[in-house]
């Protein structure tokens, strides 16, 4: 195959793929002197690792330079298209080589978090014998998405976004590098036209590399053999607009509040055009989620409690099907609560009752109320004068449960609107039961 075939079918981002640790730009707190992971690479003691990370990161080539220091059988799986069939026969090989040659096999397994727990069960007895080496590269938190035997049995190694200046670096790599980089396109562009491919690739290198491919592949050369990348050529390769946007700065909150006042004031296109800011800029989808569920209790709450559901089961679906199609189901989510019925009754109920506990202290818990599961506690009168709502009509029994220090007071006050507004209804009857007395 010729350079220039090789060119066309592989990314740039896979050809400027480093080979050992002097070529990888970032992660120096886990490739500095002395670090865990240079000491794995250059001792050539290996253990099972997993590597925690955002997209871009290094993940995968920091998989391949371990292996390439390594003498084990090198075998990577993606989660994502291998199933439990694909596992069982790389452990079955992997035990296969351990016994006939002594040399362990390191398998790399891209989206660990996308295996079930049987499958990642089935990696532990292999690891804790030694069989295979298991590098496992996640975007996910391990914690919620990587089984507790597994985690035990491996090193958790968290890899930061790269900086600016470190996509800056990249990308003038491969700008001049001939072999396998962009050297030979003879490429003029500005700082400021990097700077703008830099800030739409959020710290993933892989984004800035094809996005910095594509636009020197739509740019044509000039008599002179030059091609000038503009920032309409960029914006063109990334068929959206460059948005204003810092993940960690400043816009980043402004976005975010933007859509929150949006969707409390139900406003629903402004809803969706701050929501569409976030998702096309790159903001993760799982951030706005837990947005939206926090929303749904702070301001809508009871007055519709299925938006409550709705939030979350939005965050499934996008957590299932992923990018782009889950972006849809986050839209719905955002029309549902945009217009909904708003309150803050639980809100502020909460901030009351909160506020009221610190003031107040531990008070002691009524006694007509306590649980009494031995003798010594019945003789202590706990739960004595108790009232079984069952034994009453309609289940409704005047019965003070709060500790007599604030005793009778009020948290939560229902709104008149959406569901809310029957919860009023239902209380205000209680109240009446109570008061009049109608019970057996």
């Amino acid at each position: 195959m010729s350079d220039t075939t090789h060119k066309i079918n592989t990314p740039l981002s896979e050809r400027m793929r480093p080979k050992s640790v002097d070529d990888f730009v970032g992660q120096e707190h886990l490739l500095g002197k002395g670090k865990l992971l240079r000491h794995i690479i250059a001792g050539k003691e290996f253990y099972s690792i997993i590597l925690w990370g955002p997209p871009g990161t290094g993940k995968t080539t920091l998989a391949h330079i371990i292996a390439e220091s390594s003498e084990c059988y090198f075998v990577p799986l993606s989660a994502v298209t291998s199933g439990i069939k694909e596992v069982r026969q790389v452990i079955k090989e992997a035990s296969e080589h351990q016994s006939e040659t002594g040399r362990q096999t390191l398998l790399f397994i891209d989206e660990i978090h996308r295996f079930n727990k049987a499958q990642q069960d089935a990696f532990l007895p292999h690891v804790e014998k030694g069989d295979i080496v298991l590098i496992g590269a996640t975007t996910e938190n391990p914690s919620f998405e990587v089984i507790s035997p597994l985690l035990s049995r491996t090193k958790v190694l968290v890899l930061n976004s790269l900086t600016n200046e470190q996509i800056q670096t990249i990308l003038k790599r491969a700008l001049k590098n001939k072999k396998n980089g962009l050297g030979e396109f003879h490429t003029k562009i500005s700082d400021s036209v990097l700077e703008h491919i830099i800030n739409f690739s959020q710290g993933d290198a892989r984004i800035s590399l094809n996005t910095l491919e594509l636009a020197v592949m739509l740019a044509s050369p000039d008599e002179n053999g030059i091609r000038k990348i503009t920032k309409e050529t960029v914006e063109e390769a990334m068929q959206k607009k460059l948005l204003l946007y810092d993940k960690n700065g400043e816009e980043h909150y402004n976005i975010i509040s933007a859509l929150h006042k949006s969707l409390r004031g139900s406003d629903v296109d402004a809803s969706l055009y701050w929501l569409a800011r976030m998702l096309e800029a790159g903001e993760d989808p799982l951030y706005i989620s837990r947005r939206l569920i926090r929303f749904a209790s702070e301001d809508i709450g009871n007055a519709d409690p299925n938006a409550l559901r709705v939030a979350l089961n939005a965050k499934d679906a996008y957590h299932f099907i992923g990018l782009p199609e889950g972006k849809l189901a986050i839209a719905q989510a955002v029309i549902y609560l945009a217009t909904a019925p708003k309150s803050n009754s639980v809100y502020t109920a909460y901030a009351e009752v909160a506020n009221t506990v610190k003031q107040t202290g531990a008070l002691p818990v009524p006694h007509h109320i306590r649980n009494a599961p031995t003798k010594l506690m019945k003789d202590l009168d706990y739960g004595k004068g108790y009232k079984y709502a069952h034994n009453y009509s309609e289940g409704i029994v005047d019965q003070e449960c709060l500790p007599d220090d604030i005793s009778r007071r009020k948290f939560y006050t229902p709104s008149n609107r959406g569901f809310e507004k029957i919860i009023k209804e239902r209380i205000d009857y209680v109240n009446k039961v109570k008061k009049t007395g109608h019970q057996n």
